[in-house]
């Protein structure tokens, strides 16, 4: 089962859920409205590797904004804390933004129990997109879970900004000469 905006609010004062900062006009029916934080992730390199860190760099959203292009996947991140550890979250874009051709959460949707930091957007752009920091381009809304709970500690834990992909530390497989 799902939240209401309104239980998601009762469910937050009751510290069952995080939301910070939290603005009740961020509420909706069954979710809540997640902003765009100051800063973008972009790869540096043509080829992403699964068996090794990738590069990148960090931009800070200018107040004029930033075009996000089309064919690079951005990552960017909520402003907000969210998590908890009596449901899940499942982070959505919000309607307005994938109008525009705009996906701001492409796949990795739930945020596990027990996860809490800021989370990362996955964004890609159909055309050029400007978005600014402060945009709401995000939703979450919050799930009942059923059995037993074990809680959310791996590496994304207590996330600040947009996080890069720690998929290389998933392999035991050695590291190949290149």
């Amino acid at each position: 089962m799902i939240l209401t905006g309104p239980e998601i609010h009762r469910e937050r004062d009751e510290g069952r859920l995080t939301l910070d900062p939290f603005d009740k006009e961020h509420l909706s029916t069954n979710s809540y409205d997640l902003t765009l934080g100051p800063h973008l992730l972009h790869y540096t390199s043509a080829v992403l590797d699964t068996r090794r860190p990738n590069p990148y760099q960090v931009t800070e959203i200018p107040a004029d904004g930033f075009v996000l292009q089309p064919d690079r996947i951005y990552l960017g991140s909520s402003a907000e804390r969210v998590g908890s550890t009596h449901y899940v979250p499942l982070i959505h874009s919000r309607s307005g933004a994938a109008r525009l051709g705009l996906y701001v959460h492409c796949t990795a949707d739930l945020i596990d129990i027990g996860s809490l930091g800021q989370v990362t957007f996955q964004l890609r752009a159909v055309q050029p997109v400007r978005v600014y920091a402060g945009d709401l381009l995000g939703q979450v809304t919050f799930w009942h879970t059923q059995g037993e709970i074990t809680l959310y500690d791996g590496k994304y834990q207590g996330s600040h900004g947009p996080q890069p992909s720690q998929i290389h530390q998933d392999t035991d497989v050695p590291e190949v000469a290149w």
